[in-house]
Formats: C-alpha cells, sequence, structure tokens
C-alpha cells in the first residue's frame, strides 16, 4: 500500500508530482456503532481504472465501508482517501462534488417520482440535466429510455437496479461504489447488470463492488477483499481468490478439502 509521510486534515492533499495516489484507499479505518466496533482498522487499496470486490457474509463490514467512502458515516480512527486527498471529514454532497458516485443497497429509487425525475436527482449539482450524461445512461440502459416517463416503483427489481446504477452515473463519478448490485435478481439480469457494470468500467469508471455472488464479483473484477467480522482476512488478484479453496467452500458453496 501507497503510504506518505504528512498526517493531513481533511480537504488537503497529498499528492506528490512522482508518485500518483490511489483513487481510493482505506487506511486503519475503524468505525463503530455505538460499543459495537464494525470494522476494525481495515486497510483497502482501488487503483485507476480497476474493478475491485469486496467480499464478505452480511454483517461482515461491506456496507458500513462503503458508507464511510461515501460519507454517510464518520470513522472513528484511520483515514479515507480519495486521490491522495482526505475525505473522511466531509459531508456526503462533497464527496460527491469530487467524484464518488453511489448505487446503494436496496436500490432505494424514489418510487412515485418518473424514471427520468429519478435521474436528474442524480444531476442535482449542476445546472440543468446535461443531455450527454442522460444519453450515456439510456444508452447503457435502453428500457429506463422507453420508460422514462413511467413511476420507478412501479418498474421491475431488475429495472430499478438499473435505475439506481444510472442515478449514480448522473453524479459524473470518476469512482462508483455498487452495493449488492444482484441482490434478489433473476440469473438473466443478473448477468445483464454484470456485463453492463464491465462496459461502465471500460468507459473510464473505476468501481468498488460490494457482492455476495463471489462468482461472478471475481470474474468482473480485477483484485478482491474478504471482509470477516469487521477485518480484511484475505486480498488477493481476483483470479486467485477464484481458485481459493477457502473462498469456494465460503462463498461458491463447494467443500473445502
Amino acid at each position: 500500500m501507497a503510504t506518505d509521510s504528512t498526517a493531513n486534515a481533511p480537504g488537503t492533499f497529498a499528492a506528490t508530482a512522482t508518485e500518483r495516489p490511489p483513487v481510493l484507499e482505506l487506511r486503519g479505518l475503524h468505525v463503530a456503532y455505538g460499543a459495537i466496533e464494525a470494522l476494525k482498522g481495515i486497510d483497502l487499496t482501488v487503483r485507476d481504472g480497476e474493478v475491485v470486490t469486496l467480499l464478505g457474509a452480511n454483517g461482515a463490514g461491506k456496507t458500513t465501508t462503503l458508507q464511510t467512502v461515501s460519507g454517510l458515516l464518520r470513522p472513528t480512527n484511520g483515514e479515507v482517501r480519495f486521490r491522495g486527498e482526505r475525505v473522511d471529514g466531509l459531508p456526503p454532497h462533497e464527496v460527491v462534488r469530487l467524484g464518488i458516485g453511489q448505487a446503494p443497497e436496496g436500490r432505494r429509487v424514489f418510487p412515485l417520482m418518473t424514471v427520468l425525475e429519478n435521474l436528474r436527482m442524480g444531476a442535482y449539482r449542476f445546472r440543468g440535466v446535461p443531455h450527454g450524461d442522460l444519453d450515456r445512461v439510456f444508452t447503457l440502459f435502453p428500457v429506463l429510455a422507453e420508460r422514462r416517463n413511467q413511476p420507478a416503483g412501479t418498474l421491475s427489481g431488475g429495472e430499478q437496479q438499473m435505475l439506481a446504477i444510472g442515478r449514480a452515473l448522473m453524479t459524473r463519478p470518476s469512482l462508483l461504489l455498487l452495493d449488492e448490485p444482484s441482490m434478489g435478481l433473476a440469473p438473466l439480469i443478473v448477468k445483464q447488470i454484470f456485463d453492463i457494470i464491465r462496459e461502465i468500467n471500460a468507459q473510464d469508471t473505476t468501481v468498488l463492488l460490494v457482492e455476495q455472488n463471489a462468482a461472478q464479483a471475481l470474474k468482473l473484477a480485477d483484485r478482491g477483499y474478504v471482509l470477516e467480522t469487521g477485518s480484511i482476512v484475505m486480498s488477493a488478484p481476483a483470479a486467485e481468490l477464484l481458485s481459493s479453496r477457502r473462498i469456494r467452500a465460503a462463498y461458491l458453496g463447494e467443500t473445502a478439502e
């Protein structure tokens, strides 16, 4: 992991002219809910252009990690750095402004608003809705273009997931956080969602993916981390994790020998 000797306050930069910092770096990150410590000093790095997946069982701390990166939670100790800048003291709207977008667990679309109105909410920080951004979302998700005037609550689960990702893309993120995008979806729709994530990454958007579908996530990702009860217990290239007997037993339902 890259390190530096400067203890910067949130909102200051640590980048040097000779070394480009990672897109995202978590250093010794601790997060607690009251007396319960959800993250216990995790270290994690995401580099430009990567897809990195964070695996773990329910309650391992995956969503807590993403919510801390996006500013919804404050760490009790440690640092969150985005392109060398500490962001762990910034409010969520400032984190979005810097280039971090998130599609949350459970989609959380605005059900009474139309598809187009939901997408406009993603572009709230811009004056008007940039047509180029809408065109990108509608090209990735043609069904959203067809249903742009339909209330989001009437969409299928897969369509709502597409809308949640599209809304996050409307913030123009250079780092996209995806929290369980395959949850509750049929296998055919899951494949479609992962194909779209691959295309988003190919369009120069770095991705940090939280996912319980370990097989799909590791086939897509460059690298992976395994989180257990708030601690990183494994980190390796995705292909290495996919071939690990421990990972296959824990997350792919195979018997460890």
